[in-house]
């Protein structure tokens, strides 16, 4: 009859060296992460700004609107677009 299993005490010592000493840690001072934006990303960025100022004015046209109670929704420009939401899938063959 074994009372102590000694298997089980030689993994946790093992995973104990482990966590002790890792391989690739470094005493050092740590890298930074670095992030480099491509010309392309930059020229994207700049468009979107463009359009910003835009949608800005737009968005703010909008919450007038809805704050002071003149906002009106067409309801067949909205059932245009929920309308393929609910027509039923046809069954595949």
């Amino acid at each position: 009859m074994k009372i102590n299993d000694t298997q089980r005490i030689g993994a946790y010592r093992a995973y104990q060296n482990n966590n002790e000493v890792r391989p690739g840690s470094q005493t050092g001072p740590k890298r930074k992460d670095q992030v480099q934006i491509s010309e392309e990303a930059k020229e994207l960025l700049g468009a979107q700004g463009a359009q910003s100022a835009e949608r800005a004015e737009r968005i703010e046209s909008l919450k007038k609107e809805v704050s002071t109670g003149t906002y009106h929704v067409d309801s067949s420009k909205l059932a245009e677009r929920l309308l393929p939401f609910f027509r039923p899938i046809p069954p595949q063959e």
